[in-house]
């Protein structure tokens, strides 16, 4: 994928400690303006968003990314325990919001190992993602689907423009 093929914006959002900030996101250029147009509605109805900084503030670590609770899209990575094979982060087609208490959860493991007291979607958290909120509502409006209703494991902070 090419540098052209991409596109940096700037949103607003709402910060944990209720204070409106600017965030950055790497995201591919077909889905640009639809991400600003989420991101809007996320803002508008104050969906806190602890972090939002390019991966790039954690030399590309997508496990010290997540640990910060941080919000982001594109990312030049292999797919976790699928080397070889390109996440649709590197494609800048997936975004992961607040993904420390929107966790990753399998039968055999929580990512990342800090976000195991939220894997237990029964109980709401500030910045959560529920089947019947404003998240998961703005991104499939979208035409984006959410990991959090796979069939196996649950992405719980990721949104991806072909569902994987």
């Amino acid at each position: 994928m090419g540098l052209g093929e991409l596109r940096y914006v700037t949103v607003r959002h709402w910060n944990y400690a209720g204070q409106s900030t600017m965030g950055e996101l790497v995201v591919r250029a077909d889905y640009a303006q639809s991400m600003v147009n989420v991101f809007e509605h996320l803002y508008r109805t104050r969906f806190p968003i602890e972090r939002m900084e390019l991966v790039d503030e954690y030399a590309g670590d997508d496990d010290r990314s997540m640990a910060a609770n941080n919000t982001s899209a594109f990312n030049c990575r292999e797919v976790a325990w699928k080397p070889g094979t390109w996440s649709n982060h590197a494609f800048g087609t997936a975004i992961d919001i607040n993904p420390l208490v929107n966790p990753y959860v399998s039968a055999t493991r929580i990512l990342p190992p800090g976000g195991e007291p939220f894997a237990d979607r029964s109980v709401k958290t500030l910045g959560g993602i529920y089947l019947d909120g404003e998240v998961a509502r703005a991104f499939a409006n979208v035409g984006w689907f959410w990991g959090g209703v796979w069939s196996s494991a649950k992405d719980y902070q990721h949104f991806s423009a072909n569902g994987n």
